[in-house]
C-alpha cells in the first residue's frame, strides 16, 4: 500500500493569536475612535453579544476575522510611516480623498462597506504610497 505525500492542513488559528490581534485592533479603533457599530463592522459583522464577548475573552476568532484585523493593522503601520503625527493619520482616515480608490469618499467608509476586499484596497494603495 503506498502512502501518497498530503499536504498538512493549515493549523487553525490559537485563542493567543487572536488575543494578540484583537489587543490590536481595539488599539487601532482607539485611536481612529471608532464606534462599537463601526469595530462590528470592520469585524466581519459577528453578533453584538459575539463582539462583547471578544472584547471580555481570547477566543480562536475566525479566519476570516484575522484576515481583516491583519488588513487593518496593516493599514495603520502604513499611515505611522506615511503620517507619523497620529493625528494625521487618524484625519486621513475620516477626510474625503481624491484618491482613486476612494472616489472622493472617506477611507473609512471604503473600510466600512463590510466587504474584506475594501480593506485590502485600503491597504494596497497604503503601501504603494509608501513604496512597499
Amino acid at each position: 500500500m503506498s502512502h501518497g505525500t498530503m499536504a498538512e492542513p493549515t493549523p487553525a488559528p490559537n485563542s493567543s493569536e487572536s488575543a494578540a490581534a484583537l489587543r490590536a485592533f481595539f488599539e487601532i479603533s482607539d485611536a481612529w475612535k471608532l464606534s462599537t457599530d463601526d469595530q462590528i463592522k470592520l469585524l466581519g459583522s459577528p453578533g453584538r453579544s459575539t463582539f462583547f464577548k471578544w472584547k471580555k475573552e481570547t477566543p480562536a476568532l475566525p479566519s476570516d476575522t484575522l484576515e481583516r484585523i491583519s488588513h487593518i493593522l496593516n493599514i495603520y503601520r502604513a499611515l505611522e510611516v506615511l503620517l507619523p503625527d497620529p493625528k494625521s493619520a487618524e484625519g486621513w482616515v475620516r477626510r474625503p480623498s481624491s484618491a482613486p480608490i476612494l472616489h472622493g469618499r472617506t477611507a473609512l467608509e471604503r473600510m466600512l462597506s463590510g466587504q474584506v476586499s475594501d480593506l485590502y484596497v485600503v491597504r494596497q494603495y497604503l503601501d504603494a504610497q509608501r513604496g512597499g
